[in-house]
């Protein structure tokens, strides 16, 4: 099938559903606006359904009906529902899904390329240094291209939630340098786990239900997902009991907000409007509502559940910085990677900069109201 026969078929299904309501409104001689039926979207997560990102899609669901005034309805599922979690860009791309709620590193094994929108080399920049590029710093035009004119996809798609920085993970003992990573059997994804196994550690890519199951069965002896909350939910605090934050290996990531581009094409610009900047609107609640349960939920790992919270050792965090040294020129050697890479290193010098000196000394603050808590 052509990709214009893709697009008629489509359209035309679409178009014939929602004439067919206006005929049927037309017959009973009501408004056309009361009787149009709401457009239903399928969205699928990379997540299970007692995750906390599935509540955090949810709040974007939410978000996007209470703004359509009830035009649109999206009817959001969980990891396996539809497609396993890292399928969700095929999915989305065949239109077995009309959006999906996920993160760009779950195709790494696609192109390599996808890790740089949110796991590749921190140069200093945060989460929300990186989604800022995204928007304003020319990395939405590069996602595009990689997107639809490298990989040649039927997709958008949008950033939104900066992310933060995602612990080092956890262990069974504890780990006080880089020598003593040597052997670990892990669990991250993405050009993470080029980075790790630089360092010595064998890595497995798992979505993050198979995490616990995989520990519990010696797979691997350590892991990471991405924060309290969700490692909480996992039962993480079953299975080892030092938890190390503070790591380089996914400092910058961000939710992506995959959708059909011809469903996109269907709709209304207004509905359109909505979908893209439902993103933005859900971003801050993300982030709000992330800084109350995260902080609330390592709490409880450590008063309730016996967890020893460390932060990650500075000699760990050299080797981390070394090791992205010794990646980067590889990534280079692809013309789009260098490309990418290029401009995060220029929108980093330049806005880090201001981040950085601009930054009074929180620590030095909270010390001062809350002393000895900090472990720096």
């Amino acid at each position: 099938m052509t990709n214009d026969n893709k697009i008629g078929r489509r359209s035309f299904l679409k178009r014939s559903a929602l004439a067919g309501g206006a005929v049927a409104g037309g017959t009973l001689a009501a408004p056309a606006v009361l009787a149009q039926a709401p457009i239903v979207l399928k969205m699928q997560t990379s997540w299970s359904a007692s995750n906390i990102w599935q509540e955090f899609a949810q709040d974007y669901v939410n978000r996007v009906e209470a703004m359509s005034g009830g035009r649109l309805k999206i009817d959001l599922l969980p990891a396996g529902a539809v497609v396993a979690a890292f399928q969700v860009l095929d999915a989305v791309n065949d239109g077995l899904l009309d959006a999906a709620h996920s993160v760009p590193v779950y195709w790494y094994g696609k192109n390599k390329a996808a890790s740089l929108f949110g796991t590749g080399p921190v140069f200093g920049g945060s989460a929300t240094t990186m989604l800022s590029w995204f928007y304003e710093g020319g990395g939405a035009e590069l996602y595009r291209e990689l997107t639809q004119d490298i990989m040649g996809l039927d997709v958008e798609g949008y950033m939104g939630f900066p992310m933060f920085a995602q612990p080092f993970g956890w262990f069974k003992g504890e780990v006080n340098t880089a020598a003593e990573l040597n052997g670990f059997k892990y669990r991250t994804v993405g050009l993470a786990a080029d980075l790790l196994q630089s360092l010595g550690m064998s890595v497995a890519q798992l979505p993050g239900g198979e995490i616990v199951p995989a520990m519990e069965r010696g797979v691997i002896d350590a892991f990471e997902f991405n924060n309290p909350s969700s490692d909480k939910d996992f039962g993480a605090h079953d299975v080892a009991k030092n938890y190390y934050l503070s790591s380089y290996h996914q400092a910058s990531e961000s939710f992506e907000f995959l959708f059909n581009s011809l469903t996109m094409e269907d709709l209304e610009p207004d509905l359109r409007a909505i979908l893209v900047h439902g993103v933005e609107a859900v971003s801050t609640a993300n982030t709000a509502k992330a800084m109350r349960r995260y902080s609330a939920d390592l709490q409880w790992l450590q008063e309730d559940a016996g967890v020893t919270v460390h932060r990650t050792s500075k000699d760990i965090l050299d080797a981390q910085i070394k090791a992205w040294d010794g990646l980067i020129p590889v990534l280079e050697e692809d013309p789009f990677m260098k490309k990418t890479l290029d401009s995060q290193r220029a929108w980093v010098e330049q806005v880090t900069f201001y981040e950085l000196m601009n930054a009074p000394d929180y620590a030095l603050a909270y010390e001062h109201y809350f002393p000895g808590k900090l472990k720096l």
